[in-house]
C-alpha cells in the first residue's frame, strides 16, 4: 500500500504542472565573465581579530575570488570583502561567482538551490540575464528561494516574488515548478508554516540538502543588508532573531512596510554553504563600517549575527559601501 501523500507534497505537485501558491521553480544556464572584471576589485580576507564566534569555517573560494586582487589584504574574520569601483563591477563579479558556484554544485549533485531577496539585489543579478550567462548556465538544474516575503498578492508592487520576476526570473529559463513561492491566499503564520512545510518535502525528496544540526543547507543565499543592518526580516533587537525551533517564522510588526511577512530565521541562513553579502551605496557605509570593523559591541546587529555553521561568506561592496571602514585597504 502506498504512503499517504502529505498536503505540500500535494501542492508541490500540483505547483509543478501549474506555477502557484508554494512552490513555483524557475532555471537557466550562465557560465564566468571574463577574469578581467576581477582585476578592478580589491579582495579583504576577513580572519584573526574578528571574535571567534564570528567566525565560520572556510572552504576554499570558487576560481572567481581566487583571482581577485590579493594587494590589499587584510586579516579580520574567515570572511571575504570584494571591493569594486562601481556597482556595474560588482554586478559582473557577482554574476561569474554565482555562475561558479552553479557549475560546482550541479556537477557535484545534479541541483543547484538559490535563496534571493528583495531590494537592490534583483538589479545586481542583472548580469546573469545576459550573455555569456543567460545561453551557459544549467538553469534547468535551479531551484530558487527567498530568505523572506511580504505577505502581500503577488502581484503587488511590495511583493519580492514580483521584484524577482519582473527583474530576473522572467528573463531566465528556470523551471516555473523550481521556483518556491509562498501561498499568498494565507495569513502570515499560516504562510510561514506552508512555506516551511514544503521546504521539508524538498529535504525529503533531495532537492535540498540537509545540514549537520538539521536545517535546510542552501546552496548558495544572495542576501541584501538594509541601512539598519536587518538581513531577511530579521530587525535589529527583535525577538525573531531568537528562533531556533522553525526554519520560516513570521512578523507582523516590520518596522519597514508592509508590516507582515515571513522570514528565514537566523539557523537557516547560517546553516547555508555560501552567502554572498551584497552592499553598495553611502547608505550603507556606517552599517558595514560596524560590522567588518575591529570593535565589536555586545548589541550585535541581525548582519552581525551571520556565523556559518560550515560555509563561506563573502562580501561584494562598492567604495561608497565601505568608506567608513575604520581600517579600510588601499590599494
Amino acid at each position: 500500500m502506498a504512503a499517504p501523500v502529505s498536503s505540500a507534497a500535494l501542492s508541490y505537485g500540483i505547483l509543478r504542472r501549474q506555477p502557484s501558491p508554494i512552490c513555483s521553480f524557475s532555471a537557466t544556464f550562465f557560465l564566468p565573465l571574463s577574469s578581467a572584471t576581477l582585476d578592478q576589485s580589491r579582495r579583504v580576507s576577513l580572519s584573526s581579530v574578528w571574535p571567534s564566534q564570528l567566525r565560520s569555517r572556510r572552504r576554499s573560494l570558487p576560481s572567481l575570488l581566487a583571482m581577485a586582487s590579493e594587494k590589499a589584504l587584510a586579516s579580520k574574520g574567515d570572511q571575504g570583502l570584494l571591493v569594486f569601483d562601481t556597482e556595474e563591477e560588482l554586478s559582473a563579479s557577482l554574476a561569474k561567482y554565482t555562475a561558479e558556484l552553479s557549475e560546482k554544485f550541479i556537477r557535484e549533485r545534479g541541483a543547484f538551490t538559490v535563496v534571493v531577496s528583495g531590494g537592490s539585489l534583483i538589479k545586481s543579478l542583472r548580469k546573469l540575464t545576459e550573455s555569456p550567462y543567460l545561453e551557459t548556465i544549467d538553469w534547468a538544474k535551479w531551484h530558487t528561494f527567498w530568505v523572506d516575503e511580504r505577505v502581500v498578492p503577488k502581484d503587488h508592487e511590495d511583493s519580492n516574488y514580483k521584484l524577482a520576476f519582473d527583474g530576473f526570473l522572467s528573463k531566465v529559463p528556470i523551471p516555473p515548478d523550481q521556483v518556491c513561492a509562498i501561498n499568498d491566499a494565507l495569513s502570515a503564520p499560516g504562510a510561514a508554516e506552508d512555506y516551511e512545510t514544503a521546504l521539508k518535502h524538498l529535504v525529503n525528496i533531495g532537492v535540498v540538502v540537509k545540514s549537520a544540526s538539521g536545517y535546510p543547507r542552501f546552496d548558495l543565499m544572495l542576501l541584501g543588508m538594509g541601512p539598519d543592518g536587518h538581513i531577511a526580516s530579521l530587525f535589529p533587537n527583535h525577538p525573531l532573531l531568537n528562533v531556533t525551533d522553525k526554519w520560516v517564522t513570521f512578523i507582523k510588526d516590520s518596522p519597514k512596510p508592509p508590516p507582515e511577512r515571513i522570514t528565514f530565521t537566523l539557523p537557516v541562513i547560517n546553516s547555508s554553504s555560501y552567502v554572498a553579502m551584497v552592499v553598495a551605496g553611502a547608505g550603507k557605509a556606517g552599517v558595514v563600517g560596524k560590522a567588518l570593523g575591529n570593535e565589536k559591541t555586545a548589541d550585535l546587529l541581525p548582519v552581525e549575527m551571520i556565523s556559518l555553521e560550515d560555509g563561506e561568506l563573502t562580501w561584494f561592496a562598492d567604495n561608497a559601501a565601505v568608506s567608513m571602514l575604520p581600517d579600510k585597504p588601499s590599494l
